[in-house]
């Protein structure tokens, strides 16, 4: 697949290092409790079994987790919704950014106005969108040629080296098998995960660079957005 961006993975397991480990776990919860949905038990949700995957990678505490699925059946607490937000930043890169709120009312102002602060604007909906792939994405931290060998035998559709290791493409649906064939092969893998991957993109250099990395960062400091994504090179 074509369109890989440097920008993918600058800001993988960001806040595990550094102190903002609540605010993660918050995102993570959110997606817990929407997966959940369709079923409390990993082993007949994929869905859950994923965000379960991360959680455990983030060494989110077993209560925090327990504390999410239980909002499937508490009638007491918000309901969560699940919106995708389209928009472009500094040099023209698409953006695309997930978001899981209670109130989007509170929600959406938020976003615009943190795109507006750093140079960066909504789009209308469908405007960008059609640059990205909805893919699954699954790093692994070998970077040797057998691993990617391995990689493409295990059913991926692409692979490429990246700077902490091989980050690996496939279908949706095929993620959670990819994965568990990884783990048959003896790699180490440590994340996989939905995402928008972009199908081309956009170079973004200099002064635009230094000011899309900003706007990233505080659009994904957000509480209610659980990932951004973006077409810039």
């Amino acid at each position: 697949m074509s369109g890989h961006s440097k920008w993918a993975t600058t800001k993988r397991q960001k806040a595990v290092v550094d102190a903002k480990r609540g605010a993660l776990f918050t995102k993570i919860g959110n997606q817990i409790a929407i997966a959940a949905r369709q079923g409390t038990d990993p082993a007949m949700n994929p869905s859950l079994a994923m965000v379960l995957e991360k959680a455990r990678l983030a060494n989110m505490p077993k209560a925090n987790i327990e504390r999410a699925i239980a909002r499937v059946a508490d009638k007491s607490a918000a309901a969560l919704i699940e919106d995708t937000y389209e928009a472009y930043g500094p040099g023209g890169a698409g953006i695309i950014i997930e978001v899981a709120t209670d109130n989007k009312n509170r929600t959406l102002p938020e976003v615009r106005h943190t795109l507006e602060k750093n140079g960066g604007r909504m789009a209308e909906p469908g405007s960008v969108m059609f640059q990205f792939a909805r893919k699954g994405s699954i790093l692994i931290s070998e970077k040797t040629e057998d691993a990617l060998l391995a990689a493409l035998d295990a059913g991926a559709e692409d692979a490429e080296e990246v700077e902490d290791g091989i980050e690996i493409v496939t279908a949706p649906s095929d993620l959670m098998k990819v994965r568990e064939n990884l783990l048959s092969a003896g790699l180490t893998v440590t994340s996989a995960e939905l995402k928008y991957l972009p199908t081309s993109t956009v170079p973004v250099e200099g002064d635009n660079a230094e000011k899309l990395e900003k706007l990233l960062d505080a659009v994904d400091d957000l509480d209610d957005v659980v990932a951004v994504h973006t077409n810039a090179e």
